[in-house]
């Protein structure tokens, strides 16, 4: 996944820090502060010592691959020197269930260690789902389809926006509709994605085809090193090559064909023009309910 120079939210936006006193309560908000999860009273202070069989993974961690010999290595440094920054966790249950830090509590759990600092937060479902999104966005941990996920949650199971949930981490509305389309590729694309095999803009090549001829596209950019371009154009044909043969009929316009190649790549969707010199239509194809929302906003907005 490509760096980020910057991101909408950083953690410290969506953790307030505990203020620095001795004092054994936490101090009412003020009435202009920003919502989001606190520290509870006895945490104040130093981090916590906890036991690491009493924390439970977060079952919304977006990120679900964790190499092994990252955390061997993670393992090797904490048997050295600790655990240097705390995991953060909320209660559950008779435990605790984690919100940041899966990767030093599996690295912990690899050196033997008993114990670990942490940090207990009192946050809501959705504030867990955004601050592990964030935390992982700014470390640049996950792949595509693990992104794309995070984002299905946000704007499926919590209800943001799309252009809510990429402000979360500082991306536009258009790149989480990118990431969300990932998720029509049939499953085996989506594991190339995963394993590096495919990056984000092969794939955005291989969902301008139709879906029959996608895997043929993924085929040939393994096969023979495609680049995104090359796989762009590979698309295209595919595409073009299925309207012909649906649609017989007179060698097309060629200033009109790179028309709709420009508006295939601004739109990121299938376009199609249909006409004669001075009439026809344009034709924009979408395939769920976000996407619908995600062209009419782009559409409206440049009449206002």
């Amino acid at each position: 996944m490509a760096n980020r120079k910057a991101l909408g939210r950083g953690l410290s936006a969506l953790i307030k820090a505990p203020p620095e006193t001795a004092g054994p309560r936490t101090p009412a908000p003020a009435a202009d502060a920003p919502a989001g999860p606190v520290a509870t009273g006895e945490d104040l202070g130093a981090p916590l010592y906890l036991a690491v069989s009493s924390i439970a993974p977060n079952p919304a961690q977006p990120r679900k691959a964790f190499r092994p010999d990252e955390l061997a290595s993670l393992a090797a440094s904490i048997r050295e020197q600790g655990v240097l920054q705390p995991l953060v966790v909320r209660r559950r249950g008779d435990g605790y269930e984690l919100i940041i830090g899966e990767r030093r509590w599996r690295a912990s759990q690899m050196a033997g260690l008993e114990e670990v600092p942490a940090v207990i937060l009192d946050a809501t479902d959705r504030q867990v789902v955004e601050m592990a999104l964030v935390e992982n966005v700014q470390r640049a941990d996950l792949n595509p389809v693990e992104l794309a996920e995070a984002f299905r949650v946000l704007t499926e199971d919590e209800g943001m926006t799309q252009e809510e949930a990429g402000r979360r981490v500082g991306l536009d509305r258009s790149s989480v509709a990118n990431h969300l389309r990932i998720l029509e590729l049939e499953a085996d694309i989506q594991q190339d994605l995963i394993d590096l095999r495919l990056s984000m803009g092969h794939a955005k090549a291989i969902l301008q085809a139709p879906p029959e001829h996608r895997r043929l596209i993924r085929d040939q950019v393994l096969r023979s090193g495609l680049t995104v371009r090359a796989a762009e154009e590979l698309a295209r044909r595919q595409t073009g090559g299925t309207r012909r043969t649906a649609r017989p009929g007179p060698k097309r316009d060629p200033h009109v064909v790179d028309l709709e190649d420009q508006l295939r790549r601004e739109l990121q969707t299938k376009v199609r023009i249909v006409g004669r010199p001075g009439k026809g239509r344009i034709e924009l194809h979408y395939f769920r309910q976000d996407e619908l929302d995600r062209l009419s906003d782009l559409l409206l907005g440049e009449m206002r």
